[in-house]
């Protein structure tokens, strides 16, 4: 679905948003108006109309797209279509308002439909190309299976480090008990944590000298290069996960106020009416 969105049923909502898109422009070029253009006008209600139900229909898709059952229109339909028109209501919306802004609710009104409409640009990238980057990294598993090889690992440098001596066995069962995964905000959106303790124990069990038990420096190598590839796979699935879901408490909230500025907007216009 993600990867055909913008090309579904051979471009037919391109073309429809392009067709409105061209109407309206055609509409205001060739509109007369006694004053300079404005939301006032017969074309300007007209378009202002229009407007108001293209912002109805796109929130509408939010809920839409999570409702269980059948549907005339097919989910692919409702998505590319969300996407062309509502790049196509910047446009009608621009025409409505007769270029004219200022500091009211009109103009409010309409940076924040900008933003939403700019947000939702970010948010069509994100789905787009991130389920593909999330199956690349996990190669084929789960999240859950990611997680049970670190747990395995963890237990059997567990198990090592009672045959170690004092100061590597610290180390060791350092990485195991204060590895972080997730964590607060910043560390979720990083794949690289800069003190991660199994990071800190290979590096210190690269640098042990000869004198050693070469063997189990070897397998101690081994199980904590792999783990770290582990928590650079789990991190990155992690960080992607979280970047959906920001975009997502910054993209609802902004359709929500835009909603309320639409409300406002018509009282406005009805009251002075």
């Amino acid at each position: 679905m993600h990867e055909s969105l913008l090309v579904y049923r051979n471009l037919r909502y391109l073309k429809l948003s392009l067709l409105l898109v061209c109407v309206t422009g055609c509409a205001y070029i060739f509109h007369s108006p006694v004053e300079e253009p404005n939301g006032g006008t017969w074309l300007g209600y007209t378009l202002g109309v229009t407007a108001a139900g293209i912002m109805l229909w796109l929130a509408w898709y939010g809920v839409r797209r999570r409702a269980y059952g059948k549907s005339v229109v097919r989910m692919e339909d409702w998505a590319s279509a969300h996407v062309y028109f509502g790049l196509a209501l910047v446009v009608v919306s621009t025409f409505h308002s007769g270029f004219q802004f200022g500091g009211n609710i009109h103009t409010l009104l309409y940076l924040l439909m900008v933003v939403v409409v700019l947000s939702g640009i970010v948010g069509l990238y994100f789905y787009m190309r991130f389920p593909r980057l999330l199956a690349e990294n996990r190669r084929g598993m789960t999240t859950d299976m990611i997680l049970g090889q670190i747990a395995e690992l963890d237990r059997e440098l567990s198990d090592d480090a009672l045959t170690l001596d004092d100061e590597t066995a610290k180390t060791v069962i350092d990485s195991v008990q204060n590895t972080v995964i997730g964590g607060h905000l910043l560390q979720q959106l990083s794949t690289e944590h800069a003190n991660c303790p199994t990071r800190s124990a290979r590096k210190i069990i690269e640098q042990f000298d000869g004198s050693r038990d070469e063997a189990m420096r070897r397998k101690l190598l081994t199980r904590l290069t792999k783990k770290e590839g582990l928590l650079r796979r789990i991190r990155k699935d992690i960080r992607l996960r979280c970047l959906m879901q920001l975009w997502l408490y910054g993209h609802v909230p902004f359709t929500f106020a835009t909603l309320a500025a639409l409300i406002a907007h018509v009282v406005v216009v009805f009251y002075y009416w």
